[in-house]
């Protein structure tokens, strides 16, 4: 069952959340370049990331499953209620796509992959957040890191492997526990500064850019009839979901 929308939004709006979201950031802040003039794509729920980077060309996917809800806050719509496998977007039209909460809960992980391989530029790079199957965090129901799928590494390389991805960097991020009280917050950087040194394996989450391998064809793909969805401009603060308003119901 795929997480809900609205368990997300709330979720980074908590103290716990808000944390965790700064130690993404850091992680990507560091080792992530993007040109200002790029095209960036969120999909799943990666406005945590997206609202972090000085992009203008941005949009959020959101999967069917999952809901959709207006971003950015105060501005007009960037989000796009999608199928995570069936893309609303041309080929080759992505410089970078930011992929949080998605694979852990796609029913063919394979095929989102596949999917992000199509709409990619030639060269392009995509960052995939995923649950650590050895990690605590995937342990733990009150976050959405402990909702669906957990990887380990060794099964995400073999998805990228099957979806024409090449692995460019492999990176670690939420070394901390996942615990709600504040006195553990405010310690959790000198906790996170610490473990990420002597127990990366353990992180909470997984990351890994990749980009775009050409001199491979991708298999053909054996669906005739493509669904589509038209994209949702979401009121300010509304939610949405397939064929239903959530504010409405």
């Amino acid at each position: 069952m795929s997480i809900d929308v609205v368990d997300l939004r709330e979720f980074y709006a908590t103290p716990l959340g808000k944390a965790a979201e700064a130690s993404l950031m850091r992680v990507i802040n560091s080792t992530l370049e993007i040109k200002p003039d790029c095209v960036v794509a969120g999909l799943g729920y990666a406005t945590p990331i997206l609202r972090n980077l000085d992009i203008k060309n941005t949009i959020a996917l959101m999967p069917a499953r999952q809901g959709v809800v207006h971003w950015p806050v105060g501005g007009d719509a960037k989000t796009v209620l999608v199928h995570d496998d069936e893309l609303p977007l041309a080929s080759d039209s992505v410089d970078v796509l930011v992929m949080l909460h998605v694979l852990e809960n796609a029913i063919e992980p394979s095929d989102v992959l596949s999917e992000v391989w199509r709409v990619l530029a030639p060269e392009g790079k995509v960052v995939i957040i995923v649950s650590n199957r050895r990690g605590m965090w995937s342990r733990f129901e009150h976050t959405p890191f402990g909702n669906g799928r957990p990887f380990s590494r060794g099964q995400l390389r073999k998805l990228l492997r099957h979806s024409k991805l090449t692995p460019l960097m492999w990176l670690n991020a939420l070394h901390f526990p996942p615990f709600k009280r504040e006195a553990w917050l405010r310690i959790g950087g000198i906790i996170e500064s610490v473990v990420k040194r002597i127990s990366p394996p353990f992180s909470g989450v997984i990351i890994v850019e990749a980009t775009k391998r050409l001199y491979q064809n991708l298999p053909s793909n054996p669906k005739k009839v493509k669904r589509s969805l038209v994209p949702v401009l979401v009121p300010q603060n509304g939610v949405t979901r397939a064929g239903k308003d959530e504010q409405g119901s």
